[in-house]
């Protein structure tokens, strides 16, 4: 049986990467090609996803999200979700829970992109319609990105968000 990856074998997977400048998965050279706009401005693009997503819309998620092994999803429930079809059905389930009404925005404490591979680490701030509920609900995520460069494009391969603890240092 095979034993999914710790986080911290995933960080240092993508840390390695990141240094040698190689992808993280056996693909055929011509996936990968130089990026059609910058990352920052694709960060922008991820912002306003993570509203249509708030809003009980999981297709532009789906529109980033690559659709090639390996993914994960670490979502706020605390179980592991591998494999790029897994993710992407995880996701659609996901977003049946919210309602239009919900707002957001991210808190980026850093992102960087280098070669094929780029990230971002902060804060999604939330106020959310969640279904069979009657007031807002506040959400604030620690959520860490990975993206991996196919086709010129920018494609989520590794989320992983939690429920900001009060008074875990992080400023607000």
């Amino acid at each position: 049986m095979n034993q999914a990856p710790s986080p911290r074998d995933s960080i240092h997977a993508v840390r390695s990467a990141c240094q040698n400048g190689a992808p993280l998965m056996n693909a055929p050279k011509d996936l990968f090609l130089q990026p059609t706009r910058s990352f920052q401005d694709f960060l922008r693009t991820r912002e306003r996803i993570s509203n249509d997503y708030i809003n009980g819309h999981p297709e532009p998620l789906a529109d980033i999200a690559t659709q090639h092994d390996p993914a994960t999803f670490f979502p706020p429930s605390g179980t592991t979700v591998q494999g790029a079809a897994e993710v992407s059905a995880s996701q659609r389930q996901g977003a049946q829970s919210f309602r239009d009404g919900s707002t957001g925005q991210f808190e980026i404490m850093q992102s960087a992109s280098s070669g094929t591979l780029a990230f971002w680490t902060g804060v999604q701030h939330a106020e959310v319609v969640m279904e069979g509920k009657d007031e807002r609900v506040s959400m604030q995520l620690r959520t860490t990105e990975v993206f991996r460069l196919e086709d010129g494009q920018w494609k989520l391969i590794h989320r992983h968000a939690d429920m900001r603890k009060a008074g875990d240092g992080i400023k607000v």
